[in-house]
């Protein structure tokens, strides 16, 4: 994956360390590229050994309430891959499905985004596809306005405004990454939420990471980050 320099990005990243009184924001956005060149392109063979390259994977089911990551909700307009439960029941946990392709340039992504962690072995259950946009800047919206409210609000339309002119919102398919704690990059002790959003825009080939993460004083990175937070406000504003 090529990290695509972007100057309105930077910006924006520059804007998403928000401190509150008992927790603090550390936010970041990276725009890469889904064409494949050389090692990659080699990697992308090795995943897909003994596969049909047309196959899908079932991703995560959607969940109801507020976990750890967004959460999810399930409208009837969606469409379902498949469903698991007993017949007895009368009702599945319908999913998602997702193109190994796609998966691939997901795990790409958390590789170049993350390179002290190794998810070439990430399985498509760790993954979820998001039901719609409004959904996933409705509760980014939540949880950064409940976080930081008066400073979130400073940055908000700049925010979206910058997405969408990088990756065409409408257009991108939405998963989100919601690993056990052992995988998670933020599932550090003192670690109070975070969420890790793929815009997927294949008419592009492209994809735009949005992670973040809240941080209590229990955090190690809670002091690590602090001065970082300082300057960054400092030259921002």
């Amino acid at each position: 994956m090529k990290l695509l320099e972007n100057s309105g990005i930077e910006a924006i990243n520059n804007l998403l360390c928000l401190e509150t009184g008992d927790s603090k924001i550390v936010g970041r956005i990276e725009s890469y590229s889904c064409k494949m060149i050389g090692a990659e392109k080699q990697q992308y063979k090795k995943f897909s050994v003994g596969r049909d390259p047309q196959a899908v994977e079932a991703l995560s089911p959607p969940t109801n309430g507020y976990g750890g990551y967004a959460f999810s909700t399930s409208p009837v307009s969606r469409s379902y891959s498949r469903s698991s439960g007993s017949e007895d029941e009368g009702v599945g946990i319908l999913c998602d499905t997702i193109a190994r392709k796609t998966l691939f340039h997901l795990i790409s992504t958390l590789n170049a985004a993350f390179p002290d962690y190794d998810f070439t072995d990430a399985r498509s259950s760790e993954f979820t596809k998001e039901p719609n946009l409004q959904f996933v800047t409705s509760n980014v919206d939540n949880l950064l306005s409940v976080a930081a409210s008066s400073l979130y609000s400073k940055i908000h339309d700049k925010l979206w405004i910058t997405l969408n002119q990088e990756i065409n919102l409408v257009d991108c398919e939405i998963y989100s990454y919601n690993p056990d704690l052992t995988s998670d990059p933020f599932g550090e002790e003192g670690s109070l939420w975070s969420f890790n959003y793929f815009f997927f825009n294949k008419k592009l080939k492209r994809v735009v990471l949005f992670t973040c993460r809240a941080l209590s004083p229990y955090s190690q990175e809670y002091y690590e980050t602090g001065m970082s937070c300082e300057e960054d406000m400092e030259y921002s504003y």
